[in-house]
């Protein structure tokens, strides 16, 4: 039987967790390990990621309080033209989410479900690569993707370089549509991209991510995927989860329990 690259790709792709789980996560113990200065013991470097469990996630289908902690917490504007939308954290059906995964005997309740999606804070991120100011970059020490809005200046390569639409950008003055300010993040300007951040101010200060902390069904967990003890470790240990499109080599940093 003959297979098209395309088939061999969903293939492979879907194995990867699935067969290779343990080599997998064995290769993230090794990445880990960044040398110390000057000859030091090699110390852990952190990974931040998020596991979606879609399971929880459907109890409550009209849910969007992740959403809206995400909307206020970073001042991203609610603009009625669907064309000049800002996204951070918004809903996809299933069958969009993973359309290079064969789920078309799903169950059509299952397909369709709208799923949280967001910017994946890849382990090889392309935006990164294609950036001509720096104004997106991935932090050293634990791996999430930034963007400097004062450097951006809007030519939008990083968008057409991510392969999962993680990006907007600011066609219109994104200030007027604000709903409610939160005074401790700053807003951004016409003419610039913007993005999830893995809310790194939070962080920062010993809290988790809007999202996480705002969901009611518990379905979204936050944690170093570089330490075999975290909790998102273990989760990851033992159950069957999925990744956007892994067969790219980007190594996305946002789980999904199916």
């Amino acid at each position: 039987m003959k297979m098209t690259r395309k088939e061999f790709l969903k293939l492979t792709g879907a194995g990867l967790v699935l067969v290779f789980g343990g080599q997998e996560l064995a290769a993230l113990d090794r990445m880990a390990q960044a040398p110390g200065p000057n000859g030091a013991k090699p110390q852990r470097r952190k990974q931040w990621a998020m596991i979606v469990d879609t399971r929880k996630c459907a109890k409550d289908r009209g849910c969007t309080s992740c959403m809206e902690a995400c909307d206020w917490a970073h001042n991203i504007p609610d603009i009625p033209d669907n064309a000049h939308q800002i996204k951070w954290v918004w809903n996809e059906p299933v069958d969009k989410v993973f359309n290079d995964y064969d789920v078309r005997y799903m169950e059509e309740s299952q397909r369709t479900e709208p799923i949280p999606v967001m910017c994946n804070h890849c382990d090889s991120p392309p935006c990164v690569r294609v950036c001509p100011t720096g104004a997106t970059w991935k932090r050293p020490e634990d791996g999430i993707v930034m963007m400097d809005w004062h450097r951006c200046i809007g030519c939008r390569y990083c968008m057409a370089a991510c392969p999962y639409g993680a990006r907007s950008f600011n066609w219109v003055d994104p200030r007027p549509y604000i709903k409610k300010l939160n005074p401790d993040f700053p807003t951004r300007t016409k003419g610039v991209v913007e993005k999830c951040c893995f809310c790194d101010e939070r962080l920062a200060v010993g809290k988790a991510p809007a999202c996480v902390e705002a969901c009611p069904e518990k379905a979204m967990m936050f944690g170093d995927v570089n330490d075999p003890k975290s909790e998102i470790r273990e989760v990851l240990a033992k159950n069957y989860v999925l990744r956007r499109r892994p067969e790219l080599g980007t190594g996305p940093n946002i789980y999904y329990l199916i």
